[in-house]
C-alpha cells in the first residue's frame, strides 16, 4: 500500500513537473518577444495589471488551494463529501468574485490612472476571475495531475500561438489578458465538463453552514497566502503608483520579478505535490532526502546568475533590459532560498499539526516588509535597491520562523500517529 501510495505521489509531480516546465518553455519564447515588442513602458503597464488583480485573484481564490485540496485529499473516499466541498468552494468563489468586481468598478470610476486604462483592467480581472475558477483544488486532492496538465499546455499553446501572431506593436498590450481570457474560458468549460461528466462530481444542496464554515476554516490560508504573496504584488503596485505603470523602472523590474517568481514556481510542483502525500502519510524520512538532493544545484545555479545577470537580461529580454540585471542579483537570494521555504512550509507543518505556524510565518514577513516599506518613505531612501533589499530580508524571514518551529517540534517526526492540526481547534 505504501509504495502504491509513494507511485501515486511520483506519478503527480512528474505531471506537475511537465507542467512546470510547459510553462518555462512557452515562457523562453513569449517573454522574450512581450518585451521586444512592447518595450519597458508597455511591459511594465501589462505586468503593473496583472499585480492589482492579483489581490482580486487571492480574494477570489481565498486560501481554497490548500484548504480544499485538503479536505479532498482526507475525503476522496466519500464521493458525496467531495461533492459538498467543491459546490461550497465554487460558491464561496461566486461571492467573492462579484464584491471583487464592485471594488474594481469603484476604482477604475474615481481614480483618473485606472479609468485611463479601463480595458487594461476589466480584461485582465476577466482572465483571473475565470481561471479562479478552474478546479485545481479537486484535482490535486484527488491526486489526478493529469488532466491539469494537459489543460494547462493547451492554454498555454494557444495563448503563445496568439501573440505571435497577432502582438505585432506596443498599442497592443491589451492583447496579453485577452489571449489569456480566452485561453482560461475554454479550459474551464472543458474542466467543468470532465468533473460533471468523468469524475461523476456535480454541484449538490448544502445544509445550513456549511457555505460559512468552509470559508471560515479557509481563512487562515487566505490570510497566509495574502501575506505570501504581499512582497511580490505590493512592489510592483507601489512602483506602479510612484512612478506610473508605463515608467521605464517599473517596467524593469517587473521583467526582473518575472523571471525570480518563474524561478520560484520550478519548486513548487514538489511542494503541492507532498503536501497531500504527506497530510495522510507523514514520510518526512522522503522530505529530508528531497532536500538534500535540490539544495546544492539551486545554491550553485544563483551563485552563477548572479555574475552574469546584466548579460543574461539583456540576451534573454533585448538589450534595453540590461540594467535589470542589477535588480535580478539583489533578488536572487529569494530563488536560492524558496525549496526550503516551501517544503518546511505545509508539507511539513501540516502533518505535524502545525500548519498555523506555516500562515504566521508569512503574516510575520508582510509586518517586516511593511515595516521596512514604511522606514524607506519616511526616511527618504526609497528606491528600487532599498526596496528589493528590504522584500530578501522578509522573505528569510519566512524561513527563519518556520526553521525555529520545525527545530523547537522535531520530536514528532519520530510519533506514529498522525497528529491533530492544532490550527483548526
Amino acid at each position: 500500500m505504501k509504495d502504491m501510495k509513494k507511485k501515486r505521489l511520483l506519478h503527480n509531480t512528474l505531471f506537475l513537473y511537465a507542467l512546470t516546465f510547459s510553462g518555462y518553455f512557452f515562457s523562453l519564447i513569449t517573454v522574450p518577444y512581450q518585451t521586444r515588442v512592447l518595450g519597458p513602458e508597455f511591459y511594465g503597464k501589462v505586468g503593473f495589471a496583472i499585480a492589482m488583480m492579483t489581490y482580486f485573484r487571492l480574494v477570489i481564490d481565498f486560501g481554497f488551494i490548500l484548504s480544499a485540496t485538503a479536505d479532498i485529499s482526507q475525503h476522496r473516499e466519500d464521493k458525496q463529501e467531495v461533492a459538498k466541498i467543491y459546490t461550497a468552494v465554487m460558491r464561496a468563489k461566486m461571492l467573492f468574485t462579484g464584491l471583487s468586481f464592485a471594488v474594481l468598478l469603484s476604482i477604475c470610476y474615481f481614480v483618473p490612472m485606472f479609468r485611463q486604462d479601463i480595458s487594461l483592467y476589466l480584461l485582465t480581472f476577466a482572465s483571473v476571475a475565470v481561471s479562479a475558477f478552474l478546479p485545481d483544488f479537486l484535482y490535486r486532492g484527488l491526486e489526478t495531475m493529469k488532466r491539469i496538465t494537459i489543460r494547462t499546455v493547451a492554454i498555454q499553446a494557444f495563448f503563445v500561438l496568439m501573440i505571435f501572431l497577432f502582438l505585432k506593436t506596443p498599442q497592443q498590450y491589451y492583447f496579453v489578458p485577452l489571449f489569456t481570457l480566452i485561453g482560461n474560458a475554454v479550459a474551464l468549460i472543458l474542466a467543468q465538463r470532465h468533473v460533471s461528466k468523468k469524475l461523476g462530481i456535480k454541484f449538490v444542496p448544502l445544509e445550513k453552514g456549511y457555505l460559512h464554515e468552509t470559508i471560515r476554516k479557509s481563512s487562515p490560508f487566505f490570510f497566509s497566502r495574502i501575506a505570501a504573496t504581499m512582497y511580490q504584488v505590493t512592489n510592483t503596485f507601489f512602483l506602479g503608483l510612484m512612478y506610473s505603470p508605463g515608467n521605464v523602472k517599473v517596467g524593469m523590474y517587473v521583467a526582473s520579478d518575472r523571471l525570480v517568481g518563474t524561478a520560484k514556481s520550478a519548486f513548487s510542483p514538489i511542494a503541492d505535490s507532498l503536501y497531500p502525500y504527506m497530510v495522510k502519510n507523514r514520510d518526512f524520512r522522503l522530505l529530508k532526502k528531497i532536500m538534500w538532493i535540490i539544495m546544492p544545484p539551486v545554491t550553485i545555479g544563483c551563485i552563477v546568475l548572479g555574475i552574469y545577470a546584466n548579460e543574461f537580461m539583456a540576451l534573454f529580454l533585448g538589450a534595453a533590459f540590461y540594467d535589470a540585471g542589477s535588480i535580478l542579483r539583489i533578488l536572487l537570494p529569494i530563488v536560492a532560498i524558496t525549496p526550503l521555504v516551501y517544503m518546511l512550509g505545509f508539507p511539513t507543518l501540516s502533518p505535524m499539526g502545525l500548519a498555523k505556524h506555516a500562515n504566521a510565518s508569512t503574516v510575520v514577513s508582510a509586518i517586516v516588509q511593511l515595516i521596512g516599506l514604511t522606514v524607506l518613505f519616511l526616511t527618504g531612501t526609497f528606491t528600487i535597491t532599498t526596496l528589493c533589499a528590504i522584500t530578501v530580508v522578509s522573505q528569510f524571514t519566512v524561513l527563519l520562523y518556520r526553521v525555529i518551529i520545525v527545530w523547537k517540534n522535531r520530536h514528532i517526526f519520530s510519533e506514529k500517529e498522525p497528529i491533530k492540526d492544532v490550527s483548526k481547534t
